[in-house]
């Protein structure tokens, strides 16, 4: 007589804990996408022609998706500035981790803001800015997230500061950041590069002299 044979062992399920996991790494990747999109609508196209069907257009999902994750436009436009800012800083951090000794540290440290508050972040944060000053609750959703992440930079350079104050380091850090905002302004209306380099130079150059004493 013929033994049957043995039936194959059904495979095994994955596990919640798998199956968790894997539906939080699908809403990380759909939240980034439609985060990324605001920011390139906002460079691209402005915030007033930057729509909710543009954004899900080119981050690839749907707007009941979109609604998932946030309840607001104002909410994703704060977020998506968030989300820049915290990927520049993550990148400038080795940066900031080797600065150099000395009277050189504070001109490395401006170039290390201006690298940080210029270029995309500070086109779409303008954007945001102008259209919050009649929008109260695009102002109310991305004041909070502006200054958190001014603090979170500040904290990092001054731990890195080496002999400047606290005080010192907070003035230079203010000073720095509002120079860079009006450069990067200039830029944005088509000023001259070369005078932005000049005015860089010189703030590092009366910086250094002023706070490396």
């Amino acid at each position: 007589m013929t033994t049957p044979p043995t039936p194959p062992t059904p495979p095994t399920p994955p596990s919640s804990a798998r199956t968790h996991r894997t539906q939080a790494e699908r809403r990380a990747q759909t939240r980034a996408a439609l985060l990324d999109a605001t920011i390139e609508c906002l460079v691209e196209l402005g915030y007033p022609r930057t729509s909710m069907q543009e954004i899900c257009a080119r981050a690839g999902v749907s707007k009941g998706a979109f609604q998932h994750h946030f309840s607001s436009k104002s909410e994703l436009m704060a977020s998506a500035v968030e989300h820049l800012t915290t990927r520049l800083q993550r990148r400038r951090a080795p940066e900031a981790r080797d600065l150099p000794d000395g009277p050189d540290r504070i001109a490395a440290a401006i170039d290390l803001l201006w690298n940080s508050y210029s270029g995309t972040l500070a086109t779409a944060a303008m954007e945001l800015w102008i259209a919050a000053r009649t929008d109260a609750e695009l102002r109310r959703a991305i004041r909070p997230v502006d200054r958190a992440l001014g603090r979170s930079t500040l904290e990092l350079l001054t731990g890195l500061s080496g002999d400047l104050s606290e005080e010192r380091m907070e003035t230079l850090f203010w000073l720095t950041v509002n120079l860079t905002r009006g450069l990067a302004l200039d830029a944005e209306l088509g000023g001259d590069p070369r005078r932005r380099e000049q005015l860089l130079a010189e703030w590092k150059h009366i910086a250094t002299l002023y706070f490396g004493e």
